[in-house]
């Protein structure tokens, strides 16, 4: 490994450690395509799996350390020559590999766990290592509890086994136990009171217990910890573990503060944690670097800020992780500024400022209602405005009465040429009574030829897109209307038609337009 001393090595055990965590056991295909990502994005090390604990886990470190070109392989191993026996095996085919051994070292575990005294624990050391070291000259070997452990025998540990053959060192925090300034202290007192401690290189292993997992790797590389140890998402066992993007992200943002570096291609992560999300479970959305809401912006505040100067709100570009761009999430905080920057973006470059207006409007009702505002609805809302600009209809209010044992019957209020009339009729559902209502209000013979009703988004709370297409004497249009409310959407749908082919008509005799706006027919 490179004699860089701000070169950071980053150990993924996203296959090992992370399918451990409840609901994240992977196929040996999805590991398969994990590692070629991995071997891809530069991580160092990949410990696949732990060999001796099945079939399973013996298959997927044996393919996947076939197809690696970059990154070294791992197994893991307890502190047996059966477990280290069956890295071994299974690592066979890789060109480089690594063996990972470990054993507790805390007084608890030492204790209830293992039923060793520090005699024993140190014969294991010396046995289990020197064995490992027969089979590959990289081995690292790993303290478990280490943050619980005693740091005057950690020393001795630490000694040992790189004494015995160990190259890198990893210092776990198993339970998720410490704190910042805890981790900084043992790691600089591992530099300064073991001998040999340049024989190796000091590594991190943290767990997410109390949501310190990143600090405390961070910490530990700011005291001299030259690798770390991680998982794409922060998966693992109970709270998880310190993720790789936060880590990686972190030295990349504040380099002035952490001079260090990784041979990671950030532009793959999020590639990498949907991959991994695919396999496992989701990811939740404010999650950093790769959540879904991690280059979001909805406050009406932020968006107008965004717009300015992206960096108001922003520490880094989306497209060092791999997201296109950042989105400005539409929804009942956001201003009028983000909404205009929105309909540019949607292609509604030449709007009047009128119809923004309008639209804005509606949109800012439909997001009380909905707790997402999709393109597609902002759309809707805007295509609407710019209808109703030319409509000689318009609905002024609706009231639909269905359900079983009544017939369904529609009160509706249009305005119609200026005029407000009302009518109320029933039909063989509500959508029919609707439309017999308008037929009343505004006397026509059209064939309605289509109606149909589809959701904008996804929901409940969905808005409906209803689409009607009428024709008379061999004249087509087709109307849309969208609402959260489906009787009101196909209301409009059909106004929106007819209104359509009002302007047909007067397009084809003009001379009718002012007969017919007269008759009010």
């Amino acid at each position: 490994m490179s004699g860089d001393k701000n070169r950071v090595y980053i150990f993924d055990t996203t296959m090992r450690d992370g399918e451990q965590s409840p609901g994240a056991s992977m196929s040996l295909e999805e590991k398969l395509n994990i590692s070629y990502l991995f071997d891809q994005i530069g991580i160092d090390i990949i410990e696949v799996g732990f060999p001796a604990a099945s079939k399973g886990d013996f298959e997927s470190v044996s393919e996947v350390s076939k197809i690696l070109k970059t990154s070294i392989p791992c197994g893991l191993s307890r502190h047996t020559k059966k477990d280290i026996d069956a890295c071994k095996d299974s690592l066979k085919f890789a060109e480089r590999f690594r063996i990972h051994t470990f054993i507790s070292t805390s007084p608890l575990h030492m204790k209830h766990k293992l039923n060793k005294n520090t005699e024993e624990v140190l014969d294991a050391i010396k046995e289990h290592v020197t064995y490992a070291r027969k089979f590959t000259d990289n081995v690292e070997w790993s303290c478990e509890d280490g943050t619980r452990t005693d740091i005057d025998f950690m020393c001795k540990t630490v000694e040992l086994a790189i004494k015995c053959g160990a190259t890198t060192i990893n210092i776990p925090d198993t339970v998720g136990y410490s704190v910042p300034s805890e981790f900084t202290q043992i790691i600089k007192k591992l530099i300064n009171k073991v001998p040999n401690i340049d024989k190796a290189i000091l590594s991190t292993h943290c767990h997410n217990d109390l949501g310190l997992a990143v600090a405390n790797s961070l910490a530990g590389v700011m005291a001299g910890a030259r690798q770390v140890e991680c998982t794409i998402n922060g998966i693992g066992e109970r709270a998880g573990n310190a993720a790789l993007e936060e880590i990686v992200m972190a030295m990349k943002t504040r380099n002035d503060l952490m001079p260090f570096y990784t041979n990671i291609n950030t532009k793959l992560l999020n590639k990498a944690s949907k991959l991994v999300s695919s396999a496992t479970y989701p990811v939740q959305f404010n999650k950093a670097i790769v959540g879904k809401n991690a280059f979001a912006h909805e406050a009406g505040i932020h968006q107008d800020g965004m717009l300015k100067n992206r960096n108001t709100y922003e520490i880094m570009t989306p497209e060092s992780v791999g997201v296109k761009q950042s989105s400005l999430v539409m929804g009942k905080h956001s201003g009028r500024h983000a909404f205009k920057e929105k309909l540019n973006d949607l292609g509604y470059t030449g709007v009047t400022d009128d119809i923004i207006q309008t639209a804005f409007g509606k949109f800012k009702i439909l997001a009380d209602k909905k707790k997402h505002v999709y393109d597609d609805d902002i759309a809707s809302l805007v295509d609407d405005s710019l209808i109703k600009g030319d409509n000689v209809i318009n609905l002024k209010s609706l009231k639909v009465f269905a359900g079983t044992g009544e017939p369904q019957k529609a009160d509706m209020t249009l305005e119609v040429y200026g005029e407000i009339k009302k009518a109320s009729e029933t039909g063989d559902g509500p959508v029919d009574a609707i439309f017999k209502c308008i037929k009343k209000l505004y006397s026509h013979e059209v064939k309605l030829q289509l109606y149909q009703v589809h959701a904008v988004t996804e929901g409940t709370d969905a808005q409906a897109t209803v689409s009607v297409r009428i024709e008379e004497k061999g004249k087509i249009t087709v109307g849309q209307a969208a609402d959260t409310d489906t009787l009101v959407a196909s209301a409009n749908a059909y106004l929106n038609a007819l209104n359509k082919m009002i302007i047909k008509r007067n397009k084809t005799a003009p001379e009718d337009y002012g007969q017919e706006k007269m008759k009010g027919i």
